[in-house]
């Protein structure tokens, strides 16, 4: 099966990331699925590595990395991360 989690909200300030996230390692870990997750508008920062984050908090570069780990892949829009000043690393 593949499957295709879109995600445009920022990585902090409400929970819609986090979910989306959370939906897409749960699925990633399934036999048979193919899992990307696209990352537009201020959705791009989640992929932003090492996040200082209060304790508590989730880190949603280490979500992203689970989904990789199990055969995911992330892609990033280009232009969103241009307007925010990020770097392809």
């Amino acid at each position: 099966m593949k499957i295709l989690v879109v995600l445009n909200d920022p990585p902090y300030g409400t929970e819609r990331s986090y979910n989306g996230l959370r939906l897409a390692g749960a699925l990633s870990r399934h036999e048979g699925v193919e899992m990307q997750v696209f990352l537009f508008g201020d959705a791009v920062g989640c992929a932003i590595r090492d996040q200082k984050v209060p304790d508590g908090y989730y880190h949603l570069d280490r979500m992203l990395t689970t989904v990789i780990r199990h055969g995911g892949q992330i892609g990033c829009c280009g232009t969103c991360m241009d307007a925010r000043g990020l770097a392809d690393d």
